[in-house]
């Protein structure tokens, strides 16, 4: 759905973005993460034709954002950080004015505002002035702008900024439903949000695209942990696993629920399958066998604190 290819963006002295290369697969969910000022809105506004790169380009939908503008905006729902609203229009008045933007045809105009409303639950709302409603309503008017069209590619930069806890969890479950029908680029800088919404990240740092992985690949480790049901041969099942060629470290660790947890530094991408072997040929008292993970706030972190040491 989206081929980028290098994409750069110079602001005089300042480079925004800076060779920024990824693809999305049709009916991804992606979450778009970095902190304030990472790049995140300018790749979008390239993306969208707002803006045009300083260098590269990007096909979407087997469409050239520099060649074909109008045909990539005509795939792509956009919801800006600040929705665009007319406070004086209701939300009926608007979501016309949209379609007529749009290009959708009169007589199948009424079909697509009604969908987009049901879709957002607006539906008690179409003649209250947009100015009037509260935040969380004037949100769900600016995404039901931008899936009026049935976009095939849907953009949203903090679409969950402002909104309360409740609005918050409405919209992750119309994002899912959203899903269904559309690849989503979700932007954000809050990481719960990439974990509830999203199964692939991108992490953009001071323009540069620092991860791009599954999220569960990206939170895995190579390391693991083996908890038995018995402390019984403790130096000696110590002794075995440290004997490994792909173990760096075996170290026992405080587990409540088992006598003994062992903590197993690895340097294979995956230690499990080689540790279940063993320990069904040792006859080790296996209670759990499971792969460590760590936080996805741990990986941001990391990349932040390196990308800030220089580690460019």
């Amino acid at each position: 759905m989206i081929d980028a290819r290098e994409l750069s963006k110079n602001y005089d002295e300042v480079k925004a973005l800076d060779e920024v290369s990824f693809t999305v697969k049709p009916g991804e969910v992606i979450g778009l993460l970095g902190p304030n000022g990472a790049g995140k809105t300018t790749l979008m506004k390239i993306l969208t034709g707002y803006i045009h790169p300083s260098s590269g380009t990007a096909v979407i939908g087997g469409c050239d954002i520099l060649s074909e503008p109008q045909r990539v905006q005509e795939m792509i729902g956009y919801l800006p950080e600040n929705a665009p609203i007319y406070p004086e229009l209701t939300v009926q008045s608007y979501l016309k004015m949209i379609a007529d933007l749009r290009n959708i045809p009169p007589e199948r105009q009424r079909d697509y505002i009604a969908e987009a409303v049901e879709s957002v639950g607006l539906m008690d709302k179409l003649i209250t002035p947009v100015g009037a409603l509260s935040k969380g309503y004037r949100q769900r008017v600016g995404i039901a702008q931008a899936i009026l069209h049935k976009p095939r590619l849907l953009i949203l930069d903090e679409p969950t900024n402002g909104l309360d806890p409740t609005q918050i969890i409405e919209i992750r479950h119309l994002i899912k439903r959203l899903s269904a029908t559309s690849t989503i680029l979700l932007s954000t800088h809050i990481l719960s949000e990439v974990e509830a919404n999203c199964a692939r990240v991108m992490i953009i740092i001071r323009g540069r695209l620092r991860a791009d992985a599954l999220l569960s690949e990206m939170e895995a480790t190579s390391h693991a942990r083996l908890s038995l049901t018995s402390r019984d041969n403790e130096a000696d099942i110590l002794t075995v696993l440290r004997a490994l060629p792909e173990v760096k470290a075996a170290e026992p660790m405080t587990d409540a629920a088992n006598p003994l947890c062992i903590r197993i530094e690895s340097e294979a991408a995956d230690i499990c399958p080689r540790l279940f072997a063993l320990a069904g040929a040792e006859h080790w008292p296996v209670a759990e066998l499971s792969r460590e993970t760590i936080t996805l706030e741990a990986v941001f972190n990391e990349l932040t604190a390196a990308t800030d040491g220089g580690k460019r």
